[in-house]
Order: structure tokens, then sequence, then C-alpha cells
């Protein structure tokens, strides 16, 4: 048998896969990020009604302790800082060392804003402000400590993936996905700010 006679699909080169335009780990959790919005935008609405339903819209209630407004707004600043420095992370993947030095100082930043937001809970607590002083206070807890959980539930991925980055062994999916959870809970966050704060 001559090389004429070779059939052309034995002889093709094999076909190269082609690039995902969308990794199944991100897909996913884009997928729960679809949930959590509906689950803070329900949480929103109730928020909104309860306020509505105030006499002469004196919301908060005049009688109880000021939320930390200025110290907060530093707070969301650093949040923010820490969401871009994930999203520089993951440009600069192919780079490692840089990724792991930006991974590490965004989860370092989101460990400040943790920790100042669980300051202003104590003093906020010692001052007399709990769930049953009003419904004002009940949201504020309600809303403002689900976000946290999420940030902590975040930083617990993230740290994670910046272990794999310090190994060498994460894939780009992976800090693609830990970001893009990120970017949910840091871009939500200036929307409950303005709206519980003030």
């Amino acid at each position: 048998m001559t090389s004429a006679a070779v059939s052309p699909q034995l002889s093709r080169p094999a076909t190269l896969a082609k690039p995902r335009f969308l990794e199944p780990a991100v897909l996913g959790v884009l997928i729960f990020i679809g949930a959590e919005v509906m689950f803070f935008s329900g949480l929103m609405s109730a928020y909104n009604i309860a306020r509505a339903k105030v006499p002469m819209a004196i919301w908060p209630p005049p009688d109880q302790p000021r939320l930390p407004v200025e110290s907060t707004a530093a707070n969301t600043v650093v949040l923010l800082v820490s969401g871009l420095l994930l999203w520089l992370a993951v440009r600069a993947f192919h780079k490692n060392k840089q990724a792991v030095v930006l991974a590490i100082a965004g989860c370092t930043l989101g460990g400040v804003f943790v920790a100042v937001q669980g300051y202003e809970w104590v003093g906020l607590l010692s001052q007399g402000l709990n769930m049953q002083r009003s419904a004002h206070a009940s949201f504020f807890y309600l809303i403002v400590g689900t976000h946290g959980l999420h940030i902590i539930g975040g930083l617990v991925g993230l740290l994670t993936v910046v272990r794999r980055l310090v190994q060498g062994t994460a894939t780009l999916a992976q800090l693609r996905a830990a970001q893009v959870f990120w970017s949910f809970v840091v871009l939500i966050w200036p929307v409950l700010y303005v709206m519980v704060y003030l």
C-alpha cells in the first residue's frame, strides 16, 4: 500500500480543543450569584417596605445610637480596593509572583474590612443597639450580617486559591471563580451601605 492510498482522515493533524468561553467553575459561581442577587433583593425590598411604613419617615428612630457612617465609608474604600487587587491578580496570573502578591494584598484588605465591621458591631452593641431595639436595628444586623457572612465565605475561598497560587498548583479558572464571587460581595456592598447607613 502506497502512502497515497492512506485515508485522508488518518493523515490530518489532530484538531486543537476549542478554548472555552466560560469555565465551568466560573459558570457555577455565576449561577450561585444569580440566586444571591435574588436573596439580597428580597432583603432590600423588605427593608424598604418596613421603612415606608414608618410614620413621618422618622428613620432610623431618633432614640437609638447612630451608625458609624464615616468609618464605614472609609472601610468601603478598603473593600473596593481589595476587589481591584483581585481583578489585577487574575490579569497577572501568568506572572505567578505578581499574582500571588496582588491576591494576598486583596485578601488582607478583605480581612481588614471584616475586622473593622466586627469592631463597629461591638461598639454598637455596647451602646445598646441590638435587634430588639427597632425594626431599623433588626434590618441593619440582618442585612449587614448576611453580607459579612458572604465576605467571610469569599475569604475562605480566596485563601484556598492563594495557597494554591503559592504552591504553583492553582488554575486560572479557580482564581477567576474566586474573583468573580469576590467582585459580587464587593460591588453589592456600596448599595447596602447607601441603603442602610445613609
